[in-house]
């Protein structure tokens, strides 16, 4: 089978740098980070056999939807100290692993990632999405699944799957409907407000019922319980707003060049480098 990994860089770079204690070079630079980072790559290539891995950065947020939100985002701080120094090694060594990786002013991770699904749908028989973000879960369909890293406390759960139905399962809907979902019930990481006092269960409830935002906004007035209706009705501007800010853009143009050959020299060097011997040790039992 055909499988290409879609990967969201800076959600899988967090939970490595988060995942593993601390650890440095002799001259303190950090490489926690990468040492998770190189560990998770290497399990996904022996537990899923990529035949391509694709990996997608933010750079530079989203004017789109800062214009339509201003405080989208911001209750995010700066990256924790050594995060972006480590991210910079990462891509050097994405690079000589042979896998692609694309960053793009102005968009982030997961436009990237849909538009992906677009370019490759039709030349791919699976597509991964690898990462813990749930808007990438309006992306799932026959051939896309969602793969879940475990948990950062407890990494011994191991990936988990997300098909439609497995999406149905988690969210109470179908992949069709977790744009409305989120609509709903907010991003509280994205700074995207819900509806205040609606749970997932409600939200899901209501989309069963009546399908979609719009057929919500207009049977506000029958909604259960009934202290939502005049919720809904007043605020319908904020859920229609919530869409634009949710909906993923899958128009964006690139080219996804083919998983190259490892270059095994550039890739020892730079484990030397950063005095990651285990790991050199590993690369040449790989790649040599």
């Amino acid at each position: 089978m055909n499988r290409v990994l879609l990967c969201d860089g800076h959600n899988l770079a967090f939970r490595a740098f988060y995942g593993i204690p601390e650890l440095s070079r002799s001259d303190g630079f950090p490489t926690n980070m990468i040492h998770g980072w190189i560990k998770s790559f290497w399990r996904l290539e022996d537990e899923f056999k990529p035949d391509e891995v694709c990996i997608f950065f933010d750079k530079g947020g989203s004017p789109r939807r800062e214009e339509l939100l201003p405080q989208y985002k911001s209750n995010r701080g700066p990256p924790p100290n050594g995060f972006l120094q480590q991210l910079e090694w990462i891509k050097k060594i994405i690079s000589s692993m042979g896998y692609f990786w694309h960053e793009d002013s102005g968009f982030e991770a997961d436009d990237l990632i849909a538009s992906a699904v677009r370019l490759k749908a039709e030349l791919t028989e699976e597509i991964l999405i690898v990462s813990a973000d749930k808007d990438l879960a309006q992306l799932v369909r026959p051939g896309v699944k969602l793969l879940v890293p475990p948990p950062t406390a407890n990494s011994k759960l191991g990936w988990k799957i997300l098909d439609e139905d497995g999406v149905r399962e988690k969210f109470g809907v179908p992949p069709s409907r977790v744009l409305d979902y989120l609509c709903i019930i907010g991003d509280q990481s994205d700074n995207i407000p819900g509806l205040y006092g609606v749970g997932p269960k409600t939200a899901a409830k209501w989309l069963m019922e009546y399908g979609d935002i719009e057929r919500l906004i207009e049977n506000a007035g029958r909604l259960t319980p009934r202290r939502f209706c005049s919720v809904v009705y007043e605020k319908k501007a904020m859920l229609v707003l919530n869409r634009e800010l949710i909906k993923l853009e899958d128009n964006l143009e690139f080219e996804i060049i083919p998983r190259q050959k490892v270059d095994l020299p550039k890739l020892d060097q730079i484990l030397l480098e950063l005095e990651m011997i285990n790991s050199l040790k590993e690369a040449e039992r790989r790649y040599a």
